[in-house]
This record gives C-alpha cells, structure tokens and sequence, in this order.
C-alpha cells in the first residue's frame, strides 16, 4: 500500500469566512428589519413623480405665451417670467414640479432667453429701402475704382472722472467709484467722433472736450486725411463719406456742408456723400465695426483721464485685423454759427438724380486750384 498524503489542519479561526457568512452575520444582527428596496426608490424617484404628465407641456406653452401669459388672476403677465415664477404657478395648477425641471422642459421647448430687438419704427420712409441699397451700390463703385470710402459718425458723450463704466472686468475686488454720475463733478468730457476706413478696416478717433458741431465734424475727416487718407489713397481725388442723419453732420445742416466745400477746396477733393435714412443710424458701418469694439475694451473700468481713454481707443484690435488711432482735440468748438445766403451759394453742390436730399456731391472750385498751382 502506498503512502497517504496528509496535510496539516489550519486552526478554525484562521479560516477566511466568505462574503456569504458576512452576509448572513450582518442579517442575523440587524434582525429582520432588512428589506430590498424597490427599484424606485434606488433611482431616487417616487411614483408619483415617475408618473408621466403631458399636459404640462401644453400648460407651460400656455404661461409663456405674450398675449395671455398665463392665469390672469394670478398676474403671471405683468411678473418677470423665471423658472421659479413658472414651477410656482404649475404647482397651483396641481403639477409637481421644480425650477431644474422648468428650465430642461423650457430647453427641450426651444425657450432661450432672448432681449428686445429694435427692428420696428414708426416713421419708416418709403425709400428706406431704395436708399440702404443705393449706399451699399457706391460703396461697392468706390471700394472698386479705389478710391478711399469712410463712414462717420459722433459716439456718445463721456464723463471723464472717477464714475461707473457699464460692463464687468476681471478683479479681485471691485472698484469705487462715485455714487452720482453728475457732469458737474467731472474733470471734463469727451466727444469722440471716429471716421472708419471701409477699404482697410481702420479706425480714427479723434476725441473733442467742447461741443459737437459741424465745424468739429469736417476737422476731424480733414485730419484723417492729412494722417492717414492721403497717405492710404495716393493721388485719389474722390472721397465718400456715409453719414446718418444727425447729429454734426445731418443732411439739413448747411453749416455741415459749408465746411465740407472748404475740406474740398484745401484738399483738392471730389467729395460725394450719402445719408443713411431717418431712424436707420445703427446700420451705419462704423457702429459695428468700431464703436462696438470701444466699449467692449473699456467696459467696467473709469475713465478717469483723457489718457486713460485714448489708451483704450488706440489699443482696441479685433481677430479680423481691426486698427485703431486716437488724437485729443483741444479746441473749444462754439455753437449757434448760422450759414448766410451767401455762403449758401458758395457751396458747389451737385444733388444726385436719385434722392438728392439724402445723396449729394461737392466739388472743388476751379479757381482755388489755378492759384494751388
């Protein structure tokens, strides 16, 4: 007989107990109040809420609507429309809902917050239309025979001082600033009124600290065009500007046009000009080509000085190549210059065959240019 292979016996507590005999332990402990929770309750939901309700989705378009905006009795209409607003009144309606819910069933809907769109207008001229597409064709005509096209325009005033800037910025604690924004406790104002070249995507801002006239409109096309025009557009004799119908250089204004005939006697320049439409100025180039960029550069920080203001004009760049320059301008600018019937005549204007009160060309003398020569 052969041998038998014995091995030695391990002590009972050096037995490993298995998982079940953990179970069992822990069972025997706690009693018989274990018990398998329902598949429920281990997504952490409820029946009721697990229970579809689609009617929700016709009550909730019900509250957003602008004409009834909800329950009139309750006033839905005339309240701020939140997510918090909205799960309240379903909650009257008998629905149980959160404001998270809200706000995912608005997602699905197609509910965004949005703001007021300026497109309506009251006083719309029947050649609005016919007018925007006559800019637009002699843009094109001038930007094609290279010739230089500016669009110009006056931004708002500005305080200069130690006042609130809209807008945020990135600090670790926020700024003081004045309580009141009263112009008598400012150091001064800024009138920047900019001139932006269409064919390079170049701005020029030149800011006044007196009025906004006519006279301070031609003076700061004239120094873009000794700075920077004459030099862009070499041995080019025809300008256009495109204006709105405000401010220093409305199309009514023969103060503005008097001063263009002397820009183009001085400078030797066909001057052509097109007004945009009334109420039609936020189409205006300049508006979302340049001033847009100014403020978003400067937003929530004081303009405190002149410096610190031409600093944020002149640094303003754009991932499309946008170029900025800023000069201060300290010329006191009197308003109330009324133009006589004489100097009315000495404006050579030629009205254009269509509208000719929004479109309209001055030329140069010939006298002027036999003694320039």
């Amino acid at each position: 007989m052969g041998t038998r292979r014995t091995g030695t016996i391990k002590p009972h507590h050096w037995i490993k107990p298995s998982n079940h005999s953990k179970r069992s332990k822990r069972s025997a402990t706690e009693g018989t109040a274990v018990r398998t929770k329902s598949s429920a309750e281990t997504r952490g939901w409820t029946s009721t809420c697990r229970k579809k309700q689609p009617e929700i989705l016709k009550a909730l378009d019900e509250l957003l609507q602008d004409e009834t905006a909800g329950d009139p009795i309750t006033g839905l209409k005339w309240t701020r429309k939140t997510s918090h607003t909205i799960s309240r009144e379903l909650q009257r309606r008998g629905y149980e809902i959160g404001d998270d819910t809200v706000r995912r069933l608005l997602k699905k809907r197609r509910y965004v917050l949005r703001a007021n769109r300026k497109r309506l207008n009251k006083r719309k001229d029947p050649n609005r239309d016919r007018q925007m597409r006559y800019l637009v064709r002699r843009r094109k005509q001038h930007e094609k025979a290279g010739f230089p096209s500016i669009s110009v325009d006056a931004k708002q005033r500005e305080l200069i001082g130690n006042f609130k800037n809209p807008g945020r910025a990135y600090r670790r604690k926020p700024l003081d600033v004045l309580e009141s924004d009263y112009p008598s406790d400012a150091d001064g104002v800024a009138i920047p009124y900019g001139v932006y070249d269409t064919t390079h995507n170049e701005g020029f801002v030149v800011v006044g600290i007196s009025h906004q006239t006519p006279e301070f409109a031609v003076a700061c096309i004239r120094r873009w065009w000794l700075r920077a025009g004459k030099k862009k557009f070499p041995r080019k004799r025809h300008l256009l500007i495109q204006a709105d119908c405000g401010g220093a250089n409305g199309n009514r204004l023969w103060t503005w046009k008097y001063e263009l005939q002397k820009l183009a006697d001085e400078c030797r320049l066909t001057i052509t000009v097109t007004h945009l439409p009334t109420s039609a100025s936020k189409w205006n180039l300049i508006e979302h080509k340049l001033f847009c960029h100014i403020e978003a550069n400067w937003a929530g920080v004081p303009l405190v000085n002149y410096e610190t203001l031409l600093k944020f004009i002149r640094t303003t760049k754009t991932e499309t190549g946008l170029q900025c320059r800023a000069y201060l301008d300290r010329k006191q600018y009197e308003t109330g210059h009324h133009i006589s019937s004489e100097q009315k005549t000495f404006v050579n204007l030629k009205p254009h065959r269509v509208l000719p009160h929004w479109n309209y060309t001055i030329i140069p003398h010939k006298l002027f240019r036999k003694t320039e020569k």
